[in-house]
């Protein structure tokens, strides 16, 4: 016994119908919502030179839905509760949507934070740091306060560097 199927729906019903549910597909695909986070920066890594310097490594994190530009990070860095100096950097580096990105620079530290960050590593004990300070992005624009606290512990196997 065979039998046949015939759809209670004509062509003109079932064309509106596929019409109206691409129409709803679209609209789900549509444009996302653009969130814009403040962004923030952090110490990677502290690697202490022979010439008495501190190489650091900054973690500049984008928590924004958008790709950020930053143009400029401006931050007092303490290293438990010891002035350690000024970090100033001008990395115009795009960083994705909440992602982060990691760039360098030098500092001769202050002799009283010098101090603690050696003494911190011969121990083979962690040190607290803090930075404070500012962010200005030029695309989106904006100029953000900024503060960050943590810890940084000797990288084992890797001498005069903390992460």
């Amino acid at each position: 016994m065979a039998f046949a199927s015939k759809s209670s729906l004509n062509l003109p019903a079932k064309l509106l119908i596929a019409v109206a549910l691409f129409a709803t597909l679209g609209a789900c695909g549509g444009r996302t919502k653009k969130v814009i986070n403040p962004p923030r920066a952090s110490m990677q890594e502290l690697a202490a030179q022979a010439n008495g310097q501190w190489k650091l490594s900054v973690r500049l994190q984008n928590f924004s839905s958008v790709p950020t530009q930053f143009a400029s990070v401006s931050a007092r860095l303490r290293v438990d509760g010891q002035d350690a100096g000024d970090i100033v950097l001008s990395p115009a580096v795009t960083v994705g949507p909440e992602a982060a990105d990691v760039v360098s620079t030098t500092i001769t530290p202050a002799l009283a934070a010098k101090v603690t960050v050696a003494s911190a590593l011969a121990a083979g004990r962690p040190v607290r740091y803090t930075l404070v300070g500012r962010i200005v992005t030029s695309e989106p624009r904006g100029d953000t306060p900024f503060e960050y606290e943590s810890a940084l512990n000797p990288a084992p196997g890797l001498n005069g560097v903390m992460r």
